[in-house]
């Protein structure tokens, strides 16, 4: 699989960027410390503008690697990044990226995380040899599957008890789009 890195990506109302050290309280305090955001995720709410700097601490070393794909999430009209998006899986034998998000609540229901994912989308399939993107949700979170059918990823089914978030073990609708049907759409 050809690998690019994480790189900005602009989209209507958007920017896509590497995450800095300096985005730690933005970070803190625009999702990672509110547990409604983090309810379906696999980590605990931040206790402390600390264990997000710690966190981004991190990330930020990883964005020399080719096949690292992480990016904050920046409305225009904020200014600081309000959630964030990254390929939090690969597979090079298959060409598979896996996507995980989080949005601050505050943004909740204004198309940012869809504006988001099909920017990210566009990017796989334009600047690397991605060929599946795919990305899951918990059935109790049917929002998040709503996000990945806007962007064009098809449900593939449910997963049984196949995950584990801060619910506990739950089951994972799986949704995914191709290369050619992002090509066809």
């Amino acid at each position: 699989m050809t690998h690019t890195g994480t790189q900005t990506i602009k989209t209507n109302r958007l920017t896509l960027r590497r995450n800095t050290v300096g985005d730690a309280r933005a970070m803190f305090e625009n999702w990672a410390n509110d547990p409604a955001v983090t309810e379906f995720l696999t980590w605990q709410p931040h206790e402390s503008v600390d264990v997000s700097r710690r966190i981004l601490e991190g990330w930020v070393p990883n964005y020399s690697r080719d096949d690292y794909y992480h990016w904050a999430i920046v409305p225009d009209d904020v200014g600081e990044p309000v959630g964030d998006i990254a390929a939090v899986k690969h597979d090079d034998r298959t060409s598979m990226v896996h996507i995980g998000y989080a949005l601050g609540r505050k943004w909740w229901r204004r198309g940012y995380m869809s504006e988001a994912l099909a920017g990210v989308i566009e990017f796989f399939f334009t600047r690397t040899s991605v060929n599946r993107i795919e990305s899951q949700h918990d059935p109790n979170n049917p929002r998040s599957g709503g996000v990945m059918k806007k962007c064009g990823m098809i449900y593939e089914g449910t997963l049984r008890r196949a995950d584990i978030s801060n619910r506990g073990v739950v089951d994972a609708c799986m949704y995914s789009i191709l290369r050619d049907e992002w090509r066809s759409s």
